[in-house]
């Protein structure tokens, strides 16, 4: 007989890393404010800053990876998925969307995961665009990887502009 499939533990492998990850992008965000400063660069330079004209700018970056980490753990968790103005403009309001998130993300337990494995989780419902997962799959195949893009790429925006950071301002506290 063939073993049933292993669920893993939602919450484990998506508040902490999440809450991880932010704390990193806080990190890489103060540096690049207090680069802006030493080197006397408008730090809209920095925010508006991209590796290639068709890409997102850091400011945007921000935006989609909070949007990320609020709404996997929202959907995964059965909670309604705050919403957020998109009007962020200085490092200042960045900072204070990443801690709204931390925020949310914290006010999320473990027993709220429970089901999340086996939750059906629909994106863009009646939509073209629409996609079924079961939690798992969502988080794994769809909510870290694109997570993980936008950081990266805040990160990467930042690094490419000159703000001395690295893999551990990245990687955050664990």
């Amino acid at each position: 007989t063939k073993a049933p499939p292993v669920t893993l533990p939602i919450y484990a492998a998506s508040i902490p890393v999440f809450t991880q990850m932010l704390g990193g992008l806080q990190t890489v965000l103060r540096k690049a404010e207090a680069h802006a400063t030493d080197k006397k660069i408008d730090p809209n330079a920095l925010l508006q800053a991209r590796l290639f004209p068709d890409m997102f700018p850091l400011l945007r970056q921000v935006q989609v990876a909070c949007d990320f980490a609020k709404s996997v753990s929202a959907r995964l968790a059965g909670v309604e998925v705050p919403k957020m103005e998109d009007t962020e403009q200085t490092f200042a309001d960045l900072q204070a969307r990443i801690a709204a998130v931390l925020a949310f993300l914290g006010s999320l337990d473990a027993e709220q995961f429970a089901e999340a494995a086996q939750r059906e989780i629909v994106t863009q419902a009646g939509t073209p665009k629409e996609k079924r997962f079961t939690g798992q799959s969502y988080l794994f195949n769809y909510g870290l990887p694109h997570f993980f893009f936008h950081t990266t790429t805040a990160y990467a925006i930042l690094r490419h502009s000159g703000v001395e950071v690295g893999k551990k301002d990245y990687i955050g506290t664990y």
